[in-house]
């Protein structure tokens, strides 16, 4: 069962390539959703696909991509995945 999560990264997340660190990554586990940059300095993701695949997206967006320095991932609402999303795609 496909599942939705809701996720806010801080730290130095920003001007670092994560937004496609994080779409490069979510395609390649089959996962749909958005990324965007938050006026706060942080980013938010929105992901759905199997349980397995979000798990492991997680663990993915804990590391960051080489440039950046992940002090928080915090992840919320776990529920049924909404079908919105077709793709993995970057909010600008």
């Amino acid at each position: 069962m496909k599942k939705k999560i809701t996720c806010n990264i801080s730290g130095r997340v920003q001007m670092v390539m994560y937004r496609d660190f994080a779409r490069r990554n979510a395609r390649r586990l089959g996962l749909s959703g958005t990324v965007q940059n938050m006026p706060d300095g942080s980013v938010r993701i929105e992901a759905e696909g199997e349980s397995a695949e979000l798990d492991k997206f997680i663990a993915i967006l804990k590391k960051g991509p080489l440039f950046s320095s992940v002090e928080n991932v915090t992840v919320s609402s776990a529920e049924p995945a909404s079908g919105n999303y077709s793709d993995f795609s970057i909010v600008y």
